[in-house]
């Protein structure tokens, strides 16, 4: 069986992409126009991802369940990755953000926690890159009724590619590749915990994009999950721990964390055992914390004032010198 949290997660999604729907072979085209790369070679074998029953054989459809009154849509089994460049709009910044959707490692939700989230930030001047990583993949094992870390992990191996050629492309897409950050949704924003902490390439070197660094300059893990392992008492005492396959780095970037205390698939104790970790390396980090706004609001706006994070986050890139 699952883990109450991943199991939590794969329904939200099963009632939110309405796994019951036709499905769709060509994905919807994001809201601006972007230039999609191949991650690999295309004579490279690459590790392919699972398969997750809960979807099949779908590649992707649109959500039943609507977020901020309007539909949403998603990818699923990414076997051959991409990352989608669009640039900014109007005053270059010569900042680049990388955009990792969620999905709980089974899917990807392409626009609400990707193509949306890069017309804010071209919108302010940055060039942005949606990742459509490797997915799915295992997190949940019968055999030890835990949660682990897959071996390879293929959405961190696509990251540190993406990362590669962004920086090494940095002058024909006007980027300085010293202004190079990531942000992600849920598991997305695990994989920005992962990408930031990690120690070289987690695969065999293919070419010269690989020997650039793979290290973020900042960070922004939005309500992440897979990070805290469920330890430290309720009194406090004892703190809350990161899962062993969550080590944090004191060169880790600076990092800005948004979450809901009310999150029903990934407990808030996530960004704070992350927050208390980075703190314990002395790693700049901003943590906003609200009473209420759920799971999987990406940026689109309501009443609830969590989903008006971005503009605390545009504040935090000037502060950071990223703007």
């Amino acid at each position: 069986m699952r883990s109450p949290i991943v199991a939590a997660t794969v329904l939200l999604f099963a009632a939110a992409t309405g796994c019951d729907a036709a499905p769709q072979t060509q994905p919807p085209e994001p809201h601006a126009s972007g230039t999609e790369i191949p991650l690999w070679p295309a004579s490279l074998a690459i590790t392919h991802p699972e398969k997750d029953p809960e979807i099949g054989d779908k590649t992707g459809g649109t959500g039943s369940k609507p977020v901020a009154g309007k539909p949403w849509n998603w990818n699923g089994n990414v076997w051959r990755p991409t990352m989608t460049i669009y640039p900014p709009r109007g005053r270059n910044t010569h900042a680049a953000i990388m955009v990792f959707p969620g999905g709980g490692y089974q899917v990807l939700a392409v626009d609400l926690e990707g193509t949306e989230i890069c017309d804010w930030a071209t919108a302010r001047g940055m060039t942005c890159v949606v990742l459509k990583y490797r997915v799915p993949q295992t997190w949940w094992h019968k055999d030890c009724n835990c949660q682990r870390q897959p071996v390879p992990f293929l959405p961190l191996q696509d990251a540190e590619r993406a990362m590669g050629l962004i920086r090494q492309r940095a002058v024909s897409l006007g980027v300085d590749p010293h202004k190079v950050g990531v942000i992600g949704f849920s598991a997305g924003g695990h994989l920005v915990t992962a990408i930031s902490n990690a120690t070289g390439r987690s695969y065999e070197a293919v070419d010269a994009a690989d020997a650039v660094s793979a290290r973020p300059d900042f960070a922004m893990p939005i309500y992440p999950g897979h990070l805290w392992s469920g330890e430290g008492g309720p009194d406090g005492k004892n703190g809350v721990k990161l899962f062993p396959f969550d080590p944090v780095r004191a060169d880790a970037p600076p990092t800005f964390i948004v979450q809901a205390e009310d999150d029903p698939v990934d407990d808030v104790r996530n960004s704070i055992s992350y927050f208390l970790a980075l703190r314990e390396k002395t790693v700049p980090a901003e943590m906003h914390i609200y009473a209420h706004g759920g799971h999987a609001f990406g940026a689109r706006p309501t009443a609830q004032p969590i989903t008006h994070w971005p503009a605390l986050a545009e504040k935090w890139l000037h502060t950071i010198g990223m703007l």
